[in-house]
């Protein structure tokens, strides 16, 4: 059992409160950001005089070795010895004694574990940018692959109007694309060095933050130390860049088990992507698919904690805060599990492209560019929009498609309307039709293709 940190208590922890108050069960992760801040502070109380050389020699050489301790398992963690940074530093006062307990001089466990959140959080946002490009990659060749396929583009779950298949996949890259800038946004802003405000007004000791900082390569340096031990927005914006992440997946995972029923019969998922039934022999189950769509709950969920968490504490720390990082934590490692599976599963996935071709005609998917059409001939558009619509009813009521009409349906709408109109209904005339910037046009569509795969092939950052 240990004492409350200083002289002040006079009592023993409670061992429940110690089993209470523990964080090193989770925060345990952090101890190479720990380590690594550790050793500029060193460096740094050297460089001001607070050390000396070979004190700081010293701590710099036995933090190193218990970082070794810690990647190779050799390290104990204690419940009782309550979180990263008192375990480390406990282990550094039992190998060099009275330099040891030097180290912390001029900080807190406050502005330690603040900066100890921000170098991890800027390795996260790496991480999960370079997975998020590995997806964009993966969409972009399964674009390509699949550049002359055309597929219903759907609202309300209603077929609506023709899209190529690369428009399909590309609208997912730019959806990642904006993940991408916001988790770096997040980067810009989080990259503020905390260490050196102390617990919550600074320290009268002539410390050199500016040394440190550049050390542990921070854009900045945080600029009011109150603000520094409360602050948790870069942690709120990054859950809430892994929650679009997540939705995003979600969305995209919806779509392909859908994609995959029998009812939809537009694509094969691999098998090695599916599982089967514990009963029913025939089944193919998309759990993945399933999976990926039900965890995107559990990041919003940490979102939500985060922010119920945060809500209304006063300044400065707060213990409430030591429950922030297991929920960035799950976020973190859950949207991370989810990319990895992504990327594989698009490139082995496989189009239907026989089962889609029979059944795209239905559904009047070139209502909309027969309408359009009009427009151009001079019609109003409600006008246009009215006469289309007693096409299609039409058409239901004889079960055909606009494309088998005879010639007098057309010239009764307007005279000399037949002569055209054959080269604009049906499906593959409609998709020909569209010539917007960023429509699902194909020379629209090529070009985006040119355009991404050249901003991928030459790893733009942002």
């Amino acid at each position: 059992m240990h004492k409350t940190w200083g002289g002040r208590f006079r009592e023993d922890t409670d061992q429940r409160v110690e089993e209470f108050t523990e964080s090193i069960s989770f925060d345990q992760r952090l101890y190479a950001q720990d380590i690594a801040a550790s050793i500029a502070h060193a460096r740094m109380l050297a460089k001001v005089g607070l050390l000396t050389a070979d004190e700081a020699d010293a701590i710099v050489q036995t933090l190193e070795a218990i970082r070794a301790e810690i990647e190779t398992g050799r390290f104990p963690f204690r419940t009782k010895l309550e979180d990263i940074h008192t375990h480390i530093e406990h282990a550094l006062i039992e190998r060099l004694g009275d330099v040891g307990r030097k180290l912390h001089t001029g900080r807190s466990r406050n502005d330690q574990i603040a900066t100890d959140m921000k170098l991890w959080t800027r390795e996260a946002i790496d991480t999960i940018g370079r997975l998020v490009r590995d997806t964009q990659r993966a969409l972009i060749e399964a674009a390509e692959r699949n550049a002359d396929l055309i597929l219903p583009g759907y609202t309300h779950l209603q077929r609506a109007q023709p899209v190529l298949a690369a428009h399909y996949f590309l609208a997912y890259v730019e959806k990642l694309e904006r993940d991408r800038t916001r988790l770096f946004d997040c980067r810009k802003r989080l990259d503020e060095l905390p260490l050196g405000t102390a617990a919550l007004a600074g320290t009268s000791l002539p410390i050199d933050r500016e040394f440190v900082r550049q050390q542990l390569g921070f854009a900045r340096l945080a600029a009011n130390s109150l603000d520094v031990s409360s602050d948790r927005d870069f942690l709120l914006e990054f859950v809430f860049a892994l929650s679009m992440i997540a939705v995003h997946l979600s969305g995209w995972a919806e779509e392909w088990i859908l994609w995959s029923t029998v009812e939809f019969g537009f694509l094969d998922l691999p098998d090695a992507f599916c599982t089967g039934s514990s009963i029913m022999p025939h089944k193919k189950n998309p759990d993945v698919l399933e999976l990926i769509r039900g965890k995107s709950a559990r990041v919003v969920g940490d979102l939500q904690r985060l922010l119920v968490l945060v809500k209304g504490l006063p300044l400065a720390y707060n213990r409430d805060l030591q429950e922030d990082k297991q929920a960035v934590f799950d976020a973190f490692d859950t949207v991370a599990a989810c990319l990895q599976l992504a990327a594989p599963l698009i490139q082995a996935v496989r189009f239907r492209r026989e089962a889609i071709a029979q059944r795209l005609d239905d559904g009047f998917l070139d209502a909309t560019t027969l309408m359009e059409y009009l427009i151009q001939l001079g019609m109003p558009m409600r006008s246009a929009h009215e006469a289309v619509g007693k096409l299609v009813r039409r058409c239901e009521e004889r079960r055909c498609r606009l494309a088998d009409l005879p010639p007098e349906e057309y010239e009764a709408i307007r005279p000399g309307l037949s002569s055209g109109v054959y080269q604009i209904v049906g499906v593959q005339n409609a998709l020909r039709a569209f010539r917007s910037l960023g429509s699902t046009g194909p020379e629209q569509v090529a070009a985006q293709l040119r355009r991404w795969r050249e901003r991928l092939d030459q790893d733009v950052g942002i």
